[in-house]
């Protein structure tokens, strides 16, 4: 397995997509037998200390993911330090993300749909403003096996 052990996922306001890629990531990883960990923020502070957006916790919930424990948070530049790698939602994420990159950081940073080729999109849209809290789901999911996958074979 890569060094990849700890994985933080990022979105806007932290109340949809990036809490739903931490706890989609957190069970595929059990699944998978992997020892890594995760969390999410977001690159506002909009929300910081709220739970994530209900239609987002019901949309999980039926899929079988717990979101409700979860808190949103700020990306911070010291999250470079303490994770081996970041991961962004949209390309809007990622802009924002690589503003707070510190002097000599070599932390990679890529788009959530980065890994599932396949799907046809480089973003996962905002549920909170789609409304479409299943497509987010189906390409969280997606892109998570392939995260997963990639951890097992490198």
């Amino acid at each position: 397995m890569c060094n990849m052990k700890r994985i933080l996922f990022v979105c806007l306001g932290n109340i949809c997509r990036s809490p739903t890629g931490e706890a989609v990531f957190t069970d595929l990883a059990a699944q998978a037998g992997l020892s890594v960990t995760s969390d999410s923020a977001g690159t506002s502070d909009w929300h910081i200390g709220h739970p994530p957006y209900e239609p987002m916790i019901g949309a999980a919930a039926q899929r079988g993911y717990d979101l409700s424990n979860l808190r949103a948070r700020q990306i911070t530049p010291s999250d470079f330090h303490k994770f081996d790698l970041i991961i962004g939602m949209d390309g809007e994420n990622i802009r924002n993300i690589e503003r707070l990159r510190p002097a000599k950081s070599t932390t990679p940073v890529h788009l959530m749909m980065d890994y599932a080729p396949g799907a046809g999109c480089q973003d996962v849209p905002d549920p909170f403003y789609t409304r479409n809290f299943d497509e987010a789901l189906d390409l969280i999911e997606l892109a998570n096996q392939g995260l997963i996958a990639s951890i097992v074979q490198s």
